[in-house]
């Protein structure tokens, strides 16, 4: 495993960790891959050499011993990882002949979204590598009764002390009516620093609105910057400051999508972790960040993305990969 970046302090995420249904490259056959937006990222994060923690309830079944397996190997933090009761969550995946993936869930009374207040009370505390600078959330732990009540309080109790980072990650068949999701995500809005948005996201949420126009919106509401990842076509971004960008996207040889925004959302963290722009006490650098900085952490972003494309499944790259990678490998937002 790569070391902890030097910067202290650790990036927390919240959310699901369940089980991706995926079919085998031939044969006709499935198998059974870990999964959950946000367990992904958390991998994603430690894998770039920054400590993460995982807040998620997992099983105490067969598939939930293989995810603490698979998490423990990838070095992320299950210090306060809930035992639960209830069985493994599972996702169905589809992949089309382009690569993108399409999802369906086996979600009813499994172990993800039962959390109780108590659970999480000592879920920002320090850890042997420092304070909690960051938390970062999303999908569908924050749509999902009963739990999601307890994770977004979380959110806005870790507001006074760390960086609140979210991606909607959205799931139509889950989630409910699309305008009633839009005003939760609007809530959240207000005490976000760093958003992330597929533009798949927003095809749901706000068809009539151009990314462009969501960036100036969702910023207008309080986040120190917005992202909008376009696929194939890059990111449009823009910061509280009054930055707005546009990064191209890459081409890269798609094998599947799966896990390539967590990977992005990964490594937008990670970047800025290294940069010390996340925690509170950083709150005004982040909102004041530079042309130049924002353009790096986006293609460092990019450039994860597009590695995880590259290859099957949920599969974020390492430090030295995502460095080899962007200096050699075209890339792809997602």
């Amino acid at each position: 495993m790569t070391e902890p970046a030097g910067v202290p302090g650790v990036i927390a995420v919240a959310g699901e960790a369940l089980v991706d249904v995926v079919p085998a490259p031939v044969g006709g056959y499935f198998e059974l891959a870990p999964g959950g937006s946000p367990a992904n990222v958390a991998v994603g994060v430690a894998r770039l050499g920054v400590p993460a923690r995982l807040l998620a309830r997992i099983a105490d079944d067969l598939l939930g011993r293989r995810l603490r397996a698979h998490l423990e190997g990838n070095g992320v933090d299950l210090g306060h990882v809930v035992a639960a009761m209830e069985p493994t969550s599972l996702a169905l995946v589809s992949v089309g002949p382009d690569g993108g993936a399409s999802y369906d869930f086996r979600i009813s009374g499994t172990a993800d979204w039962q959390w109780a207040p108590a659970e999480l009370a000592d879920a920002l505390d320090p850890g042997v590598h420092g304070p909690v600078l960051a938390v970062h959330s999303g999908s569908l732990a924050l749509t999902t009764p009963p739990g999601a009540a307890a994770l977004r309080e979380l959110l806005a109790r870790a507001a006074s002390t760390a960086t609140i980072s979210y991606d909607p990650n959205c799931r139509p068949l889950l989630m409910g009516d699309p305008a009633d999701v839009l005003a939760g995500v609007h809530e959240l809005l207000a005490i976000a620093d760093v958003v992330k948005v597929s533009a798949e996201d927003l095809e749901w949420l706000t068809p009539a609105a151009a990314p462009e126009a969501v960036v100036e919106d969702w910023l207008n509401r309080g986040p120190a910057f917005v992202a909008v990842t376009l696929g194939a076509d890059g990111v449009v971004a823009g910061s509280a400051s009054g930055l707005r960008t546009r990064r191209a996207g890459r081409p890269v040889e798609v094998v599947d999508t799966v896990g390539a925004g967590d990977s992005f959302s990964a490594a937008l963290l990670a970047g800025l972790h290294r940069r010390g722009l996340l925690g509170a006490a950083a709150r005004p650098s982040l909102r004041a960040i530079d042309a130049a900085t924002l353009d790096a952490v986006l293609d460092g972003a990019i450039a994860a993305a597009a590695i995880t494309c590259s290859r099957r499944g949920a599969n974020p790259p390492t430090t030295a990969e995502l460095a080899a990678g962007d200096a050699t490998v075209p890339s792809a937002g997602t």
